[in-house]
């Protein structure tokens, strides 16, 4: 699956996610035949300063808030780019590429 970050109010709601538990008890999750997210963000940081000081929040808040409790079998694949606005054409196009061949490499898992 690859979703931006407005997906997460529309796709990612109750009803299509997920359902909420009639005694305010845990969610029930719906999407329980992803397998697979594609997670792609920009950053402004260097990737130390996401890893050691902040402690991948985007990454964690991904996992446990978001696709654990909709689709606790799907894996993300985690796609990061660090010194975003700092990125050299050549980078931005380097990291495409790769974008496409990851999202080809998931496509034909899931044939």
């Amino acid at each position: 699956m690859v979703w931006l970050s407005g997906d997460l109010d529309w796709v990612w709601g109750p009803g299509t996610a997920y359902d909420q538990a009639l005694d305010l008890g845990a969610m029930r999750p719906r999407l329980l035949g992803l397998r697979e997210e594609l997670a792609v963000t920009t950053l402004g940081s260097p990737g130390w300063v996401e890893w050691l000081i902040l402690r991948r929040p985007l990454r964690r808040a991904l996992r446990w808030a978001i696709t654990g409790p909709c689709a606790p079998k799907a894996r993300i694949v985690w796609r990061p780019l660090y010194r975003a606005e700092a990125s050299a054409v050549t980078r931005v196009e380097r990291f495409e590429a790769g974008l496409r061949a990851q999202i080809r490499a998931m496509a034909r898992r899931q044939q």
